[in-house]
């Protein structure tokens, strides 16, 4: 490229960060981060940035708060270091869960993240699968939303998972869209499990479909505490389904989720490196597929000026 273009990364996404620079053949841009004993950050831009395009990649991710402070500062840094533009690749958006105010005197903090983001100085946010589609709205700078679901679905095909012998299963009604899509990209038909909890009685789990004899794949955006594909796959399992697998874009895996995924039915586990897992985190059934190649390819797209439509297709 001959351009000036500038990739970094936050404390968060180093690891993803070297993959695209090499993709790209750029070198991964200096900077220093440091780390107080009383917990403040100190961010400094080693090497000249003046009129550069630059992008940062940093997942909010837990412990969030903490990285999503290391990232304002680290664009702040930029700003004020002359950055032509500020490209913020935030591979997993925390606090994109709270995105409306279910009940009185709430906060929408997903949407405090964006404002706090654009004022910081970022003039451009590149992020994947978000809770909510509309959370986009919540920025007032461009925002390129891209899908993990192609990812995934070339992974299923590559594993030999596709077909008629399969059945995708929507772990819960909000997930039809995106175990939809990935049923017509493997060919087979798709289920759902209907979580219903009434006043002070136990969460019953329906299943709407067949799923006996089949292979099963539970697809969701994010797990958290593994609770609900863990009890999906319980559920299938119970309804004469012989294998059952799982996949998500985003591989929270909060407190013993991990354990719980090892000591469940689920046979292997798909998830994307939108957040780094530590080695204790990462247990034989969950296998990781890079999005290196797609963040590369919408970098690069942005900085000629093209189309990212064909990057949401398999």
């Amino acid at each position: 490229m001959d351009k000036n273009i500038k990739i970094f990364s936050g404390t968060s996404g180093c690891r993803l960060a070297d993959k695209v620079a090499k993709k790209l053949n750029l070198p991964l841009g200096k900077s220093k981060i440091l780390k107080f004993q009383d917990g403040e950050y100190y961010t400094k831009i080693d090497e000249t940035i003046r009129g550069a395009d630059v992008f940062v990649v940093q997942s909010t991710s837990p412990p969030v708060n903490q990285n999503l402070m290391g990232l304002l500062i680290f664009i702040d840094a930029l700003k004020r270091a002359s950055a032509k533009t500020i490209n913020v690749i935030i591979p997993y958006y925390g606090y994109a869960r709270q995105d409306r105010k279910a009940s009185p005197r709430e906060p929408i903090t997903s949407k405090l993240a964006a404002n706090l983001l654009a004022t910081a100085g970022a003039t451009r946010i590149v992020t994947m699968d978000l809770h909510a589609n509309q959370i986009q709205g919540f920025f007032d700078i461009p925002v390129d939303h891209l899908e993990g679901l192609p990812l995934i679905a070339n992974s299923f095909i590559d594993h030999n998972l596709s077909g008629e012998e399969m059945v995708v299963v929507a772990p819960n009604p909000s997930g039809v869209k995106k175990a939809r899509k990935l049923a017509e990209w493997l060919d087979c038909k798709m289920a759902i499990i209907d979580r219903r909890q009434e006043d002070d009685q136990p969460e019953t789990l329906d299943l709407i479909g067949d799923v006996k004899g089949k292979r099963v794949i539970l697809i969701d955006g994010i797990i958290d505490t593994g609770d609900t594909v863990v009890r999906g796959a319980e559920a299938v399992m119970e309804k004469g389904a012989t294998e059952v697998y799982a996949a998500c874009t985003h591989g929270v895996f909060s407190g013993d989720a991990t354990k719980r995924i090892e000591d469940s039915p689920l046979k292997r586990v798909f998830i994307t490196d939108s957040i780094y897992l530590t080695e204790e985190k990462r247990p034989e059934k969950i296998e990781i597929l890079s999005a290196d190649t797609l963040f590369a390819e919408t970098l690069k797209r942005i900085i000629n000026n093209q189309s990212l439509m064909s990057l949401l297709e398999k």
